[in-house]
């Protein structure tokens, strides 16, 4: 009977082994994924931070750039309004150097009209005391005409 005792002991002893081993299993198992999903919960935080700190990142460059454009634009909307200005002092001058030149050629017309109508007068006058001298000099000139138009010395 020893025997029998023996083996039921040792069949008694792989039982609780058996089920200690199944009992560790079961722990090791539990804690296996008690690790995986800690772990997916600490990626799937990481990943939200890494998206957050990308979205920041993304805003923090749309505002450089929105900055940056609004300074071009103000830049360019100076520069337009200096060139502008530039443009209008530069006609003024322009106009103010045409009017002065305009005015300074009719001051030079009028006084070379006026003098160009003496030297007629003038050249007028010696023709007609020319014409006058060679027809007394001929005996053409009629007495009438003296009285009319007297000689005249130049």
């Amino acid at each position: 009977m020893a025997s029998h005792d023996q083996s039921f002991r040792a069949g008694e002893a792989k039982g609780q082994t058996q089920e200690k081993t199944n009992q560790m299993m079961s722990n090791v198992g539990d804690k296996a994924q008690a690790v995986k999903d800690k772990t997916a919960q600490e990626a799937h935080s990481a990943w939200d931070k890494t998206a957050q700190t990308a979205q920041a990142a993304k805003d923090k460059t749309q505002q450089a750039a929105q900055t940056a454009r609004d300074r071009t634009s103000e830049t360019a909307q100076n520069t337009r309004e200096k060139a502008q200005n530039t443009a209008g002092a530069t006609r003024d001058k322009a106009s103010e150097m045409g009017q002065a030149t305009r005015e300074s050629a009719q001051s030079g017309k009028d006084n070379a009209g006026g003098f160009l109508q003496q030297t007629g007068e003038k050249v007028k006058g010696m023709a007609q005391g020319a014409a006058d001298a060679v027809k007394h000099t001929f005996g053409m000139a009629p007495h009438e005409d003296e009285h009319e138009h007297p000689r005249r010395d130049v």
